[in-house]
C-alpha cells in the first residue's frame, strides 16, 4: 500500500486525512487531502518546489504545523500543490511540495482553507501498522 487521503465530515470545516504504511507517507497523503479541499490534485502541473521546514514538541502539533506552513504557502504564494516529499527527523520536518501558480481560468477552485486546527487532532499507528495522520481545516 502506498498510502491514501479521505476527507470527513466536521460541521462547516472539513477533516483530513492521510493513512500510509509510514509517518512521512501519512503527512503527505495529509497535505494531498489538504490540497484536495481546493482543487483536484490531479488537474496540476505540479512543477515548481517549496521547500518547507518545521519543527514543533510533539507529531500531533507537528502535524497542524506542517499544514498551516502549506496554507501560509499557498496563500502567500497563490500556488497549489499536487506532490509531497516529506522526511522526518524525530519532531524536526523538511519537506518539499510541488506545485503551481493558481490559475482560475484553467482549474475549478472550490474553498480556501484558513488554517488547520487541533479538533480531531491525531497521529497514530494502529494495530494493523498503517499510519493516521487527521484533523480539522477551518475553511
Amino acid at each position: 500500500m502506498i498510502g491514501r487521503w479521505e476527507h470527513f465530515p466536521h460541521g462547516a470545516d472539513i477533516g483530513v486525512r492521510g493513512i500510509a504504511p509510514t509517518l512521512e507517507g501519512a503527512f503527505e497523503q495529509t497535505a494531498l487531502a489538504l490540497s484536495a479541499i481546493v482543487v483536484d490534485p490531479d488537474s496540476l502541473d505540479a512543477r515548481e518546489e517549496v521547500a518547507l521546514r518545521c519543527e514543533a514538541p510533539d507529531a500531533e502539533l507537528l502535524l497542524a504545523d506542517w499544514l498551516n506552513a502549506l496554507i501560509y504557502e499557498m496563500a502567500t504564494q497563490r500556488m497549489l500543490f499536487g506532490r509531497f516529499e516529506v522526511h522526518l527527523d524525530g519532531t524536526r520536518l523538511s519537506a518539499t511540495a510541488w506545485g503551481q501558480p493558481i490559475a482560475p481560468e484553467r482549474q475549478e477552485l472550490t474553498v480556501e482553507p484558513k488554517g488547520a486546527t487541533y479538533t480531531a487532532l491525531s497521529v497514530r499507528q494502529d494495530d494493523d501498522g498503517l499510519w493516521n495522520a487527521e484533523c480539522v481545516v477551518d475553511v
